[in-house]
Order: structure tokens, then sequence, then C-alpha cells
């Protein structure tokens, strides 16, 4: 039965994901504040729905930042991408490039000045980055990246990248580590969608200007660790 429940949970956000995109269009093409509205919309009748449909429950923890940071999340599914953005008020992401080409989404993403990464490329990609970010500056906010580079499953271990780090020393700015057990609720692949607390929790800031190093072990320590209490708060068994 929740399987069942699931399928039509998930058929009815996709069915809805163009309707919203199509009826802000109008306003998100000549406004970023319209295309920051309709992501933050979408998201919500998500949350809206999740309760009574599946008995998902969403929670965020911590203080969202306001002003100009970087925010590096743990990322184990969409869930999570929609509860970060909701709670950062002016987000944009860096993210893989081929979501640039994904009908509604795409045009979304180019708006809000999201970052579009060619993953295969790695040190070209990296010099990209860097020089986007620089144009994107003009939009004060919360510059969202994945540390990991991609969505990792609850209980999976995955190195860091270098990308955090290298916009972190670029940016100067401080940096909010996120963690999350939505995984355990809604995973990055397939359709079921169990009950229980979905968790995003936006842990204490780490201040800009500390050397590479220091800032990578602290960003992973803070993050794993956080996320490590947030799944067995879920009851997740990890693999033995």
């Amino acid at each position: 039965m929740q399987y069942l429940r699931s399928l039509v949970f998930v058929g009815l956000i996709y069915f809805l994901m163009p309707i919203v995109g199509l009826l802000w269009m109008p306003w998100a093409i000549f406004d970023r504040r319209g295309a920051l509205s309709a992501c933050k919309s979408f998201s919500r009748i998500v949350f809206f729905l999740a309760r009574p449909m599946v008995g998902l429950k969403v929670e965020v923890r911590g203080t969202p930042p306001s002003g100009e940071v970087i925010v590096a999340a743990k990322h184990q599914s969409f869930l999570d991408i929609m509860m970060i953005f909701t709670a950062c008020p002016s987000a944009r992401f860096i993210m893989k490039k081929e979501i640039l080409y994904t009908p509604v989404i795409g045009l979304y993403a180019w708006r809000l000045d999201c970052i579009a990464v060619d993953r295969g490329k790695k040190m070209q990609a990296i010099e990209k980055m860097k020089t986007d970010v620089q144009a994107g500056v003009k939009h004060p906010g919360q510059l969202i990246i994945y540390p990991q580079g991609t969505r990792v499953a609850p209980g999976v271990e995955k190195p860091y990248k270098v990308g955090t780090a290298v916009i972190y020393d670029q940016l100067q700015q401080p940096c909010v580590p996120v963690a999350t057990n939505v995984g355990v609720f809604w995973p990055r692949t397939g359709i079921m969608r169990k009950p229980g607390t979905a968790v995003v929790e936006f842990l204490p800031v780490i201040p800009a200007g500390l050397p590479l190093d220091d800032f990578r072990k602290r960003l992973q320590s803070d993050i794993e660790g956080a996320s490590d209490a947030l799944l067995d708060e879920a009851g997740f068994k990890r693999p033995q």
C-alpha cells in the first residue's frame, strides 16, 4: 500500500511541476524574484502533499543564513534541494550542466543564475566554476554547493571534492554546513517514499579565512558527524 501511495504522490508532483513552472513563467522571465517564488511555491506544495499522501513530514533545524554565504550541504535526494532552497531567502546552486537542458527546470536554473559545471572535465570545470561564481556576485545571497558533488545514499562513504574549498578561498565568505537524513525517507532513486520526519540541519557557521586544509577537515567532520546523528535518530541501520 505504501508503494502505491508513493507512486500516486510522485506522479502528482511531477504533473504539478510544469504547471507551476508555466504559471509563474511570465513573471520569472523578467524578474528573478518570480523564479524564486515559483521554486519555493512548488516546494511548499510538495511538503504540503507529502504528509497526508505518504506520511512524510519535513523539518528544518538550526538557523538558515540570510546574508552572503556559501552553503555546503549533504545531498541525498531531490527533497533536500527543495528544503534548503526554501529555507534560504535568495539561493542559487552550483549544479551539473545537464540540468540546464531539462524542460522548465533548466529555464528556472538559468533565471536563478545557477552555476553549471561539467563534472567530466575536472580542472577545466573548476576554472569555469570560479569564473561563473565571480560573474554571479552581482546577485548577493546564498551559494549552495554539494561538497561530494552528487547525491549520496545514507550510510555510503564518498570523498569530498576540492570545489567547495576553491570557492571558499575565492569568495572569502563564511560557510554554513548542512546535514541531512532525507535519503532514509526519500531515496535518490526509485518511487518508494517512507513515512517519518525528514530533517535538514543548518550547522554552526565556519568563518571565512581559515587555512584550506583546516576548512576541509572541519567541513567534512561537521557535516558527516551531524548527518550520522540524524540517521541514528531516524532509525537507519548502517551496512556492516
